[in-house]
């Protein structure tokens, strides 16, 4: 079994990386060769943690396993961060444990990955504006990965304007200029919105935004959390990564909820990535529902794991005897051989 410790990650994985496993698995979940299994989440009783699994198997690319972790709220204490995570990679051939690989960047690099993904496919042409709404920790890993398009400018806002220094150090380590704005500024001057917060009360109106737009809302992962009026959710074309997760734990839970939008409505943006669907169309807004799903963590932990096999970075257990050499060699999207 391999071992890629969380230490390892950062400089083994790159936005760029991550946005090529993430693309990819959008397009197996559409073509129906990679699945989701039933997510495991329980409050367990002690320092207030949340604990659970998602897990998934990818029959285009081979790749099975689950992450397990959650969150700890008063990790501070530790000098910890609270979300902790691990992924454990399975051969699918055989069932026996393949990697366990640190899941705490990971998790970052991928939700924002998901996000880069929809602008990419569902932007309006030409956009300019990036919004962004939130400035937390994540909110730095989503304004890199929507690099991926060649914005001009930033607008941010956030409940506690004091941290949007965040927003402003890592729009001018992109080289692109800040300016903190209120919603209904921000809503009407940006091409594109990224929302990353833990809010349960909507704060993006349906009258705030202006003209074509794409929303990427990245906060709502739970049921109750609400980012977006709605309203607005109605108004737009709306995609997700999963849809059944995205009705009972994602943005859309509440327009579903209050009869705005029905089920049937909202489209799997793999569709889009896969060719099966237009996408943006002639829809003046477009909203891309990112719950998160298990998928998305086995896509970037494969990656990270055939690089850091590839730079010889991956630390072989010694609890495992019979290590890669008598195990036949996979072959992965690109083609290299993953044993």
């Amino acid at each position: 079994m391999y071992v890629v410790a969380e230490k390892e990650i950062a400089g083994l994985m790159t936005p760029a990386a991550a946005f090529e496993a993430i693309e990819a698995m959008f397009a197996s979940m559409a073509s129906r060769k990679a699945y989701n299994f039933p997510v495991v989440r329980e409050a367990i009783g002690y320092e207030d943690a949340l604990y659970g699994f998602k897990g998934g198997f990818d029959g285009a690319g081979l790749v099975l396993g689950l992450k397990a972790g959650g969150y700890w709220p008063h990790n501070q204490k530790h000098n910890l961060i609270n979300h902790q995570s691990t992924v454990f990679l399975f051969d699918p051939d055989t069932g026996r444990v393949k990697a366990a690989i640190g899941g705490n960047l990971l998790t970052a690099l991928r939700t924002a990955a998901a996000s880069a993904v929809s602008i990419k496919y569902l932007a309006p042409k030409g956009a300019k504006v990036l919004g962004m709404i939130g400035a937390g920790h994540q909110s730095a890993f989503q304004m890199r990965a929507a690099a991926v398009h060649q914005f001009e400018k930033v607008v941010g806002w956030n409940p506690h304007p004091e941290m949007l220094s965040r927003l402003a150090d890592t729009a001018a380590e992109l080289g692109l200029p800040f300016e903190a704005v209120e919603l209904d500024q921000l809503g009407a001057d940006a091409d594109v919105i990224v929302s990353i917060t833990s809010s349960f009360a909507p704060m993006l109106m349906d009258g705030h935004v202006k003209g074509a737009t794409h929303i990427a809302a990245m906060g709502t992962d739970t049921k109750g959390k609400q980012e977006l009026d709605p309203a607005l959710v109605a108004r737009a074309r709306v995609f997700t990564d999963e849809v059944a997760q995205s009705v009972s734990i994602g943005e859309t839970q509440h327009a579903v909820a209050s009869g705005l939008i029905a089920e049937s409505a909202i489209s799997e943006l793999g569709a889009v990535v896969a060719g099966l669907h237009e996408g943006r169309g002639t829809a003046e807004v477009t909203l891309f529902d990112g719950t998160g799903v298990g998928l998305q963590d086995l896509a970037v932990a494969n990656k990270v794991l055939e690089i850091a096999i590839e730079k010889g970075i991956a630390q072989r257990s010694k609890s495992d005897p019979s290590g890669a050499r008598n195990t036949p060699a996979r072959r992965n999207r690109s083609g290299r051989a993953i044993r």
